[in-house]
């Protein structure tokens, strides 16, 4: 099944695209100076994708929160994004009553639920994507690419991202059969080790994804941090022999130079420690279609992955467990 659901992504992006096109939002009665998105799971990390891309470009502060309380510069003059995919998630419905009580601009994206409900009742700006989807985690497309579009809508960036998300559906069309194929062999390389994931500060949000995926496809541990912070702390973890770690790096052809030199440096450090360095490069012309080939690349490893431990990649009984516990309170 969650092959299935990966193998659609392009398909989804499209979907997400024609969504972000037909987006209506009523102008802010308050010139908005900052964007508070709350969401968690596979909504949260669309968020983060979102603040990734457009670093450059929004003149406003664009901050994620994963959690059951919204920050005190949540005001008037703030777009405030609950993101759900079911529309139920506990920690983003408290979250987005506490932006009801703030004064902010709110903006609802989700598939249904009491978040749906509750912005057609009280007349609050929404984006319902499609809810056919049985698990949120493989509705990226949908998360980040509406809040690219609603941005885009609002003048808070250009349409550059949303055109680099149009390329990116050609790049990764082209590219399917070989990023399976890559995924496969690294797949393997990963199996009954322990992935430590490291790419640059500007794209975390794909080392994020793919440990997420590992996470609840294949039912695996693993970490990630980033370059240049894990040099002044992790690096020095790098201390005794284990060949049961894996260090994958995300790599870019336009990484900073000297945070590119980091990496290399950083290998000569980690070889003393295992054998197991893996080097994956991004493939496109802009760090959207990058982002995107990471993310299609990452899903297909964390797939392949769960076939070789066994694993239903689409159940996640522990968080079952864990809402059906809490909903006892």
């Amino acid at each position: 099944m969650m092959d299935k659901l990966i193998a659609r992504y392009t398909e989804q992006l499209a979907e997400a695209l024609k969504i972000g096109e037909g987006i209506k939002v009523k102008k802010p009665k308050k010139k908005i100076n900052k964007i508070f998105v709350a969401g968690l799971g596979g909504s949260g990390i669309g968020a983060d994708f979102v603040a990734s891309i457009i670093r450059k470009e929004c003149k406003v502060p664009y901050l994620v929160g994963k959690g059951y309380h919204i920050p005190a510069y949540v005001d008037e003059n703030t777009l405030a994004i609950a993101s759900s995919y079911s529309g139920n998630t506990e920690e983003t419905l408290q979250a987005f009553k506490q932006m009801e009580k703030s004064g902010a601009k709110i903006v609802v994206v989700s598939s249904g639920g009491k978040l749906i409900s509750a912005a057609k009742k009280k007349k609050y700006d929404f984006v319902e994507v499609p809810g056919n989807w049985p698990s949120p985690r493989a509705c990226l497309g949908y998360s980040f690419v509406v809040q690219l579009a609603l941005l885009t809508k609002l003048c808070l960036i250009s349409e550059k991202s949303i055109k680099s998300v149009k390329k990116s559906i050609k790049l990764l069309d082209k590219e399917e059969t070989n990023i399976k194929r890559q995924a496969k062999r690294i797949a393997k390389k990963l199996h009954n080790k322990m992935p430590v994931i490291y790419c640059e500060d500007r794209i975390e949000p794909v080392a994020v994804r793919l440990r997420q995926q590992i996470n609840e496809n294949a039912k695996a541990l693993c970490w990630h941090h980033v370059i240049p912070e894990m040099n002044h702390n992790e690096l020095v973890g790098w201390k005794d022999k284990d060949k049961s770690l894996v260090a994958l790096y995300l790599r870019n052809d336009d990484d900073y130079k000297r945070n590119s030199v980091r990496m290399d440096i950083n290998q000569k450090i980690i070889k003393k420690c295992t054998p197991n360095i893996i080097n994956l490069y991004s493939k496109g012309t802009d760090q959207v279609q990058r982002m995107m080939y990471f993310v299609s690349l990452g899903d297909w490893i964390s797939w392949y992955l769960s076939q070789l431990r066994d694993q239903d990649s689409i159940e996640v009984n522990a968080i079952d467990y864990l809402k059906g516990e809490l909903a006892k309170l």
